[in-house]
């Protein structure tokens, strides 16, 4: 019996545990004797440290945003290409050890780059630990990532591949190019451009429902061109003052758990409007929904944000014009077509996108031999 461990980071959910819990299904659907176990590292190490954490992350970017974006940028995205962190490694790679003594893993695979670090290390001391691939979630890679030891690379487009390659030396055949990995139960959809002149939109903030949500919805007004179905996410506070506004076309939804139903609701829907995290991007584009930003949060997201436009597949909402207007425009426009365009190259470049040839590649690291796509 086969066991693979899963390093996200802290306990609250994010695209990480998500990424995770894709892969582990993936696994366990094809290979049901697999035991796939989540751990996360600071937790382990040290529970109380883990909520202090997460409640000054949250609260951090909440209330000063532009110092979080500020120092992210200055300690984990610059110009190097990997940057060491010898105070962290004191502190956790004793623990790491421990952790991997304990289980006995026949693989390893990080969906977040502290973990990753801490594993790279180790790696490059004890090249006889089970093999290690990263799985990015984001558009970036950030400077905590472990590059040197780590045995393989799933990435979620070409120019990731080639940062690794020209700035890490990464060999070639270490990297492969497989989006982030999203539920099966996404199926992916082809959508013909709209000939009618009405549009359903989805409105997203994320499982917490962050953004400027109640603000965008406030100021849209009852037209019946554009119809809108809110996430709230858990956010009681943002469903119930949706809900006060009373409008005809603007309906919210509480926190949706089933795959499948956020599947029908893609299906449904000509647009998404969203923050641009890893994982809700990857699923609109397999969707092949337009994607509106309707803000970010500082830090990584904003990242993203950059990347994505450079790759032509989001477009950044406009202050200055309503949301219906851009939403209408854009079908009306050659905005659209030009969107299809973009997509069509991104989606060309994922050659190892197949939950199958997932799950193949990481059954074959496990076994101990070269993966072959």
């Amino acid at each position: 019996m086969k066991k693979i461990l899963l390093f996200p980071l802290l306990r609250m959910p994010s695209g990480h545990h998500q990424v995770a819990d894709t892969i582990s299904s993936y696994i366990q659907k094809r290979n049901p004797t697999t035991i796939c176990k989540k751990i996360d590292l600071l937790s382990a190490w040290n529970p109380v440290v883990e909520s202090v954490v997460t409640r000054t992350y949250l609260e951090w970017i909440h209330y000063f945003p532009k110092s979080y974006a500020w120092t992210y940028r200055q300690m984990a995205h610059s110009s190097e290409s990997q940057r060491s962190y010898k105070y962290y490694e004191i502190l956790f790679i004793k623990k790491m050890k421990q952790i991997l003594l304990e289980e006995n893993p026949d693989l390893i695979i990080c969906t977040h780059g502290f973990p990753s670090y801490i594993l790279s290390k180790l790696k490059i001391k004890n090249p006889d630990i089970a093999p290690v691939i990263n799985i990015y979630t984001d558009f970036f890679i950030n400077d905590v990532w472990g590059r040197d030891g780590i045995d393989y690379h799933f990435v979620p487009n070409q120019n990731m591949k080639k940062e690794l390659i020209q700035k890490n030396g990464i060999p070639e055949e270490q990297i492969y190019i497989t989006g982030i990995p999203t539920a099966e139960q996404i199926e992916e959809s082809f959508r013909a451009k709209k000939t009618n002149t009405r549009y359903r939109v989805l409105v997203s903030g994320g499982s917490v429902g962050l953004g400027n949500i109640k603000e965008l919805m406030k100021q849209q007004k009852n037209d019946s061109k554009v119809e809108y179905v809110v996430l709230c996410g858990k956010n009681q506070h943002l469903f119930r003052k949706i809900e006060k506004l009373n409008r005809p076309n603007i309906h919210p939804l509480t926190y949706i758990t089933s795959r499948q139903e956020m599947n029908h609701l893609y299906n449904e829907v000509d647009a998404i409007v969203t923050k641009p995290g890893g994982v809700t991007i990857s699923e609109a584009l397999k969707k092949r929904l337009p994607i509106f930003i309707h803000s970010a949060l500082p830090g990584q997201e904003e990242i993203n944000l950059q990347q994505l436009k450079e790759l032509k597949l989001v477009y950044e909402l406009k202050q200055s014009q309503s949301l219906s207007e851009q939403i209408i425009d854009f079908f009306d426009q050659s905005s659209f077509d030009q969107f299809q365009h973009s997509l069509r190259s991104y989606l060309k470049e994922l050659k190892d996108r197949n939950p199958d040839d997932i799950s193949n590649m990481i059954h074959s690291v496990m076994e101990g031999k070269r993966i072959t796509v």
